[in-house]
């Protein structure tokens, strides 16, 4: 649908290896690279109808707001649609763009399995979206996405729009703190090396640390698991997983060496073994000066409220930034929820969002 709503739009349609697909609207000079906007089409399971969808329609807008007013740019425009940005169903998130910028190769990308067993690859083929033209960068004149916020903040403080200057640096660690088991029943409290022990110190003193780098630090203890995991008795080896993320590089940093000290320090007392284990890596990402500067002077020239602030989710943009320069645009969603079927944003909000797109577009264009 997306694909025949662009070809009404006198776009020409290409769609690479990896099943991501660009609608180019000609410049004056087709040579020139592309102004590129887009975002994914791809859902959650309780996903809702902004996240993704908004950022890729917002670029179909665009090039038909122009060609409603007859308006040629020097540079050609391009709406693109990344493919399996969430992960969902094919594990890891940002596939297609990934591929695309080179963080992942082609094989990868293909090899891609869902839970019965399908790949990315075949996927493609069955729908007829497994495209013959390289899934490689090229000259990008700028790339621009426009999203819902999936947080609060911008409608907590009742802005319209957030210009965004990155994307937050994110950690992901295994914890594990090995203890002896015992009988719930006779041992005495002050006799058993209990993991559980050790953990609600840790996890005190780390909100503590992240609330002191208010208001961009974030910790999440998302998943705990007990070993053997009987009622009565006490564990011997738990493992939790922590997502920790701040926008500066160098805070991140300090953080994790504060993390492991703190650690090793109550385990120590406590008489237990314990380990932080790296398990995943994105760095802090900061997007192109004169692109965010696009953003802010169309935000500004439509008088809309707004603020500079950085994602604190990732997006395509975290992998197209490597290879071009980018900025991304936020508005608010209600409630700040996402990956929701009850996923709202008002009309008025949507608009500006798309509005913003149009100026900072027209602008590098």
């Amino acid at each position: 649908m997306f694909v025949s709503w662009c070809e009404e739009a006198g776009c020409t349609i290409r769609v690479d290896k990896m099943g991501n697909i660009f609608a180019r609207r000609a410049g004056a000079d087709n040579k020139l690279p592309p102004v590129m906007a887009g975002s994914h089409l791809d859902t959650q399971p309780t996903g809702g109808k902004f996240d993704g969808v908004y950022g890729v329609l917002s670029a179909l807008e665009v090039i038909r707001s122009l060609n409603d007013a007859n308006v040629q740019t020097q540079y050609p425009l391009e709406a693109v649609v990344w493919t399996n940005e969430e992960g969902a169903r094919f594990a890891p998130a940002m596939i297609g763009s990934g591929v695309w910028c080179g963080e992942f190769d082609l094989d990868y990308g293909h090899s891609r399995t869902d839970n019965e067993g399908l790949s990315i690859a075949d996927e493609l083929k069955r729908i007829d979206y497994l495209g013959d033209s390289d899934c490689s960068p090229f000259e990008t004149r700028a790339a621009f996405e426009v999203h819902i916020e999936q947080g609060p903040i911008l409608e907590d403080e009742k802005l319209q729009i957030g210009v965004l200057s990155g994307v937050q640096g994110m950690r992901w660690y295994d914890l594990i703190i090995e203890g002896q088991p015992c009988h719930a029943g006779p041992t005495p409290m002050e006799m058993r090396r209990d993991p559980f022990m050790a953990l609600h110190q840790i996890l005190n003193q780390l909100y503590d640390l992240i609330e002191a780098q208010s208001p961009w630090g974030r910790i999440t203890f998302g998943d705990i698991r007990a070993e053997p995991g009987s009622r009565n008795t006490v564990p011997e080896r738990l493992v939790i997983s922590i997502d920790l993320r701040h926008p500066e590089e160098a805070l991140l940093e300090q953080l994790d060496q504060t993390m492991r000290e703190l650690v090793t320090e109550v385990s120590d007392k406590l008489g237990l073994r314990s380990e932080v284990r790296n398990e995943w890596v994105s760095p802090p990402v900061k997007f192109d000066e004169v692109c965010v500067n696009a953003v802010q002077k169309a935000a500004d020239l439509l008088m809309y409220s707004n603020k500079q602030m950085v994602s604190g989710a990732g997006h395509d943009s975290v992998y197209v930034s490597k290879v071009a320069p980018t900025a991304m645009i936020f508005i608010p969603c209600e409630d700040g929820l996402s990956h929701n079927e009850a996923e709202n944003a008002s009309k008025e909000d949507i608009e500006a969002g798309c509005n913003v797109l149009l100026h900072a577009m027209l602008e590098r264009a």
